[in-house]
């Protein structure tokens, strides 16, 4: 059993709460004027999908999920569902979309990612820092908006909206970042 003390939890990370796995969403940390610092952990239920909030003292000893990490490639979306497959071994792996909602618009065919693993179920994906998105829908930019490097919001090829410089076209590729949404650079 590894644990780590709850000043230390980051977002992303897996721990056991009340017996069973759960995702850190957001962790902060506070530190009131007066009393012990705490760190105020959001949990995603990996099972559930469910939020839930617990503070703890900093220096709690909290116990981290064994999870295990397969390389799998997206294939597609079925229903409540995503589909991946592991390239060397053509397994396929169904985790349910509630476990990866706020990833599934960086999702698009043959991405190589990370599978999360916990006593041998699917319990979500770690993406690659960024991936590259093709621009379906680009509203003109407006002449003589150009202070402040102004942006627009577009549409990309998995319907996800990110807001990217004014001067890129439907049509063009552009790098995300799968953490922050934030546009990175176009591809040409």
């Amino acid at each position: 059993m590894v644990t780590v003390d709850a000043g230390n939890i980051q977002k992303g990370m897996y721990l056991i709460f009340k017996g069973k796995p759960h995702q850190v969403t957001k962790a902060d940390f506070m530190s009131p004027g007066k009393g012990a610092a705490v760190m105020r952990v959001k949990y995603k239920s990996v099972e559930t999908g469910a939020a839930i909030e617990f503070t703890y003292k900093t220096n709690e000893q909290v116990e981290v999920a064994d999870v295990d990490k397969r390389e799998m490639e997206f294939l597609y979306r079925a229903g409540d569902e995503i589909v991946f497959m592991n390239s060397k071994t053509y397994d396929q792996a169904n985790i349910p979309l509630n476990l990866v909602e706020d990833q599934v618009g960086f999702l698009i065919p043959n991405l190589k990612c990370w599978t999360l693993w916990y006593k041998g179920e699917p319990i979500g994906v770690s993406l690659p820092p960024n991936v590259t998105l093709k621009v379906i829908e680009s509203p003109n930019d407006v002449a003589g908006n150009r202070i402040n490097s102004p942006k627009k919001t577009v549409k990309v090829e998995t319907g996800m909206e990110v807001m990217v410089p004014i001067f890129i076209k439907t049509g063009e590729k552009v790098s995300i970042d799968t953490t922050t949404k934030e546009y990175l650079g176009r591809i040409k």
